[in-house]
């Protein structure tokens, strides 16, 4: 018996490491915004489903996620299994061979569900290479007492002058409260990108048909001196070095009267536990100039897998439970449908208690308003609306962005940002071959 005993304890200990040889640990880059970081704790989930896979999370900031997940891939790295991407990195990446086709994803997953502009981001040839965790535009958020207070009314479809009124009537420096706040970290999706979706609605572009940089021109003049005197009127102090993170914070605790920034912000400044002024915020689309364009983007972050990962099948389970209908409905279960994360499915939509969440028509409204192939007033050679969707753009516009934040700054004149960003863009461009 005590032989048997024996045998039956050393077998136990030899299923045990073998279990533990066999167990896989996924590497996944994310960034640090509130569904992230909502979905790090809500992965017990997925681990006692799948008890053979450990997740190892590496979150950052966004500017530094790009980096390091662009270094990574292009070098190929493997530092990560999953990666955090967006509309922008997709279709190049793809192209270039650099990531895993998700086509064979299970029926379950339901891939004709996702928003037809979401999937259409996230596709080459008509084959899927990230799944969306959230889609989203950018829309107006402000605060109904403040603009009750003002005498003013918000339309649904406002003016960039309506803003620009607004703001100065909402803000009350004594007290620390401030008409806008926009992003002005420096940044290819972080200032950048907000400034690029608004010239759009001035006129601008970034490059023409033969593509020519247009910062010499009077649109993207327009443009910046525009953004800078508004924030100058009645934007926070230290703007220069705000991103969505910190305009998230001034606006929950009661510094702003309007952000226009990603819609899938519209959870966090109306969740009660988080934000002081979570029944005081309405919502508008993102505002025009009256020449047939908004300033509002289109953006999806969304997970991919790296091509050459050696842990394909243990990557796609995990992406398919994240971004499936069963994520929505745990995460409605847990904090309810206003946190669900947005912008990604028909379904979500056409859901009798989503539909009552009161910034689920203006989110999804500002989506279908988006036009990736386009987003000028004028003609452009190039797809994206906050971003040029080249391979060049990242580099390029970082340094726009950090002519525009030093602008912000007050370290340079708009007409000397301007002039820089048309000089490092052209040389840029002759370099990579685009123009003579």
């Amino acid at each position: 018996m005590k032989r048997i005993t024996q045998i039956f304890c050393a077998a136990a200990v030899v299923s045990l490491a073998s279990g533990a040889a066999f167990a896989q640990s996924l590497t996944i880059a994310t960034v640090n915004n509130g569904d992230m970081i909502r979905m790090q704790k809500l992965t017990s989930d997925f681990t006692e489903k799948n008890p053979g896979i450990e997740l190892n999370w590496v979150t950052l900031e966004e500017n530094v996620l790009r980096q390091r997940v662009t270094t990574d891939i292009a070098t190929k790295g493997g530092q990560y299994d999953i990666m955090t991407i967006g509309t922008y990195e997709v279709p190049i990446w793809a192209r270039e061979g650099w990531l895993v086709s998700l086509d064979d994803l299970p029926a379950s997953y339901d891939i004709d569900d996702l928003l037809p502009a979401i999937r259409g981001g996230l596709s080459v040839d008509g084959s899927l290479y990230a799944a969306p965790f959230y889609g989203e535009s950018s829309m107006v958020m402000y605060r109904t007492d403040l603009m009750e207070k003002a005498g003013l009314t918000m339309p649904d479809a406002p003016t960039w002058d309506f803003i620009r009124e607004a703001a100065k009537a909402m803000t009350d420096k004594d007290n620390e409260v401030y008409g806008v706040c926009l992003r002005g970290k420096a940044g290819w999706g972080e200032n950048a990108a907000f400034i690029t979706a608004m010239s759009n609605s001035f006129g601008a572009r970034w490059f023409d048909l033969d593509w020519n940089p247009q910062f010499d021109g009077n649109a993207w003049k327009e443009t910046l001196n525009f953004y800078l005197e508004m924030m100058e009127e009645s934007g926070p102090p230290g703007a220069s070095s705000n991103g969505f993170n910190e305009n998230l914070a001034l606006f929950q605790t009661g510094k702003c009267g309007m952000w226009i920034d990603a819609t899938v912000a519209a959870s966090f400044v109306t969740n009660p536990n988080d934000s002081q002024v979570h029944d005081r915020v309405g919502f508008a689309l993102a505002p025009d100039k009256g020449l047939g364009k908004r300033g509002n983007w289109l953006w999806a972050w969304s997970l991919a897998i790296p091509a050459g990962s050696q842990k394909v099948e243990a990557a796609k389970k995990f992406i398919n439970w994240a971004t499936s209908k069963d994520y929505l409905a745990l995460v409605a279960s847990k904090e309810g449908w206003a946190n669900v994360p947005p912008g990604t499915r028909t379904s979500l939509y056409e859901n009798p208690e989503y539909a009552k969440v009161p910034f689920a028509q203006m989110t999804l409204d500002s989506i279908n308003s988006a036009d990736p192939t386009n987003p000028a007033v004028d003609p452009v050679p190039y797809v994206g609306i906050q971003f040029v969707a080249i391979p060049e753009f990242q580099g390029i516009a970082t340094a726009v962005g950090q002519q525009f934040s030093a602008a912000l700054a007050g370290q340079i004149s708009a007409d000397v940002a301007l002039k820089n960003a048309q000089d490092l863009t052209e040389r840029a461009m002759k370099k990579a071959g685009y123009i003579k």
